[in-house]
């Protein structure tokens, strides 16, 4: 009986497209090539796929799907407003170590002279996730009474261009400089400044004083 698990004719596309994104740095992938490396004729690829472009948003489909899912198993199983920031940046860091040609789709890398849809898309991945942050940390005020030590806004924008930027660092070394290393000690120092606790003791305590001055 046959164990391994059958792969659609697209998904062999979309795995090879990964493939040489990932064993050509910094270089335009192209059609032809990439029939050769699936082993079919480009007429072929056009069966499965319209355009280059549409092999590129399969990709970014499953960047998205699958980055996505994980989140919300983060969201549904973390209250901590630290612990769900950390797990969602630690992710798409740890996604990226694991898939270099897609981490060239991320930063854009790949993209350049496609089309302006597939930038277009990625920045709004990018928002999204950004989005998801602004809410993590808008939550940890009710959740946790816990005070962001800058907007919400402000915050998640910080947080997510640190992200970024090692994705970039990646992709620049040719995927020599890990996007992980030392992450946990920048996340430590990240950790440090985002929240301070309320303080209502001292709040109280400060109006009686002004009261008492009164």
């Amino acid at each position: 009986m046959e164990n391994s698990i059958k792969i659609s004719r697209k998904d062999q596309i979309l795995q090879a497209l990964a493939r040489m994104l990932e064993a050509a740095p910094g270089e335009r992938i192209t059609t032809a090539a990439l029939a050769k490396e699936v082993g079919v004729s480009e007429a072929a690829l056009y069966r499965h796929f319209p355009s280059k472009a549409r092999m590129f948003e399969g990709l970014i489909k499953f960047i998205e799907d699958t980055l996505f899912l994980r989140i919300s198993r983060i969201l549904s199983e973390e209250n901590s407003a630290e612990i769900r920031c950390h797990k969602i940046l630690t992710l798409l860091l740890t996604f990226s170590a694991k898939n270099p040609g897609m981490t060239r789709l991320l930063t854009g890398d790949a993209l350049a002279g496609e089309t302006e849809r597939l930038r277009t898309r990625i920045a709004q991945f990018f928002g999204r996730l950004e989005s998801q942050l602004k809410q993590v940390l808008r939550e940890a005020q009710i959740r946790e009474n816990l005070k962001p030590t800058a907007s919400p806004n402000a915050l998640a924008n910080l947080l997510l261009a640190s992200c970024e930027g090692r994705l970039v660092q990646f992709v620049r070394s040719e995927f020599k400089q890990s996007p992980l290393e030392n992450w946990d000690i920048q996340w430590e120092f990240l950790n440090r400044n985002l929240f301070t606790p309320y303080n209502l003791d001292a709040n109280a305590s400060g109006e009686a004083d002004e009261h008492a001055s009164v």
